[in-house]
């Protein structure tokens, strides 16, 4: 069943929590008429929050085992506690094969999911980052709309998926841990380059080694972004366990975004929702390839033949190609799709 869009989106700005859920599970939908419906609530509440104060977007991620669950009850907390409300969405790794996914992060944030000033919301990646970027930017639409003061969004672990929510938040926040004599083993240059604040968690653990991590992260940095006259990453050491020092690393967040300036949050902002528009784009042809009765015709010939060797991926993509421009799915009809850029 379609929801009656212009009441959920009322509820949705009246903060009703039951509202926010379904207006997020709406965005994530993959069926043909929510996505309709999720675009025009979408750029129903953008217009509507437009004039508002722009709420800080924090994405964190950090090195497998390094406690960003931990970190982000703690951080939430601290904020909250400053009488903010607070947002997280939780993209959580979907399976594969079957689509499924574990959803876990209200029973790690326990304490933070009981807090009524905080809301969590663990979201599915659903397989593709396309999905991970529509889902994702529409649900902080909603929770701006609905009076959220900040929002964190924790992403599934290193890789092209940081890329994508770095590229929809103010601020990106990395956590990783000290190591003995590998401490920047496994960090990719690239993470350092999208990093703009950087904390070595777990200081409660082994306070040496993290204070001597975070010199060789900052010696790190200094190689990453010498010549450059913005905003070169701190790094920081704190104890999401204990709160030690992450008062400290959201200093540095806000000193971060503050370093942009009206003009160059808006201009950033801008640039965010350009390549936001491309990925819905991608995201709704793929899902118009995948509908197309053409490709639906030839798929199974398509995959026989690539499996036996009797047929090259190259002429097979063009085949799938030909298929789908020559089906109503693959004509200009329904262009739609890439409506809803206001994320």
């Amino acid at each position: 069943m379609t929801p009656d869009v212009e009441a959920l989106a009322e509820q949705v700005r009246a903060g009703k929590r039951g509202a926010v859920a379904r207006a997020i599970t709406l965005v994530e939908s993959s069926r043909p008429d929510h996505r309709s419906a999720a675009r025009m609530l979408v750029a129903e509440l953008a217009e509507q929050s437009a004039s508002a104060p722009t709420v800080p977007r924090v994405g964190i991620s950090g090195v497998p085992g390094v406690g960003k669950s931990t970190f982000i009850e703690t951080l939430g907390t601290h904020l909250t506690g400053q009488g903010l409300k607070v947002g997280v969405l939780a993209v959580d790794p979907s399976s594969v094969r079957t689509g499924g996914s574990v959803l876990g992060d209200k029973t790690r944030m326990a304490r933070l999911s009981a807090d009524p000033s905080a809301y969590i919301r663990p979201s599915p990646s659903a397989g593709t980052l396309g999905g991970v970027a529509r889902a994702t930017a529409q649900a902080m639409v909603v929770l701006e709309a609905a009076g959220y003061d900040v929002l964190l969004v924790e992403t599934v672990g290193v890789g092209q998926s940081e890329v994508t929510v770095a590229g929809m938040v103010d601020t990106f926040l990395f956590l990783t841990l000290a190591r003995t004599g590998d401490q920047l083993q496994g960090i990719k240059k690239g993470i350092l380059e999208i990093a703009d604040v950087i904390a070595v968690n777990k200081a409660d653990d082994r306070e040496t080694e993290t204070r001597g991590a975070a010199k060789e992260l900052a010696g790190a940095l200094r190689f990453v972004h010498r010549g450059s006259k913005g905003w070169v990453p701190p790094v920081l050491t704190c104890s999401g366990l204990t709160g030690q020092g992450v008062a400290e690393v959201w200093e540095q967040v806000v000193a971060h975004r503050s370093s942009l300036g009206e003009t160059g949050l808006a201009g950033k902002r801008a640039e965010q929702q350009l390549d936001f528009t491309w990925s819905l784009v991608r995201d709704e042809l793929e899902q118009r390839l995948r509908q197309s009765p053409g490709v639906r015709a030839v798929r199974d010939e398509v995959r026989s033949e690539v499996l036996a060797g009797r047929l090259q991926a190259t002429t097979a993509a063009d085949r799938i190609i030909a298929a789908f421009d020559g089906s109503p799915a693959g004509s200009a009809e329904g262009a739609e799709g890439a409506e809803g850029a206001e994320g």
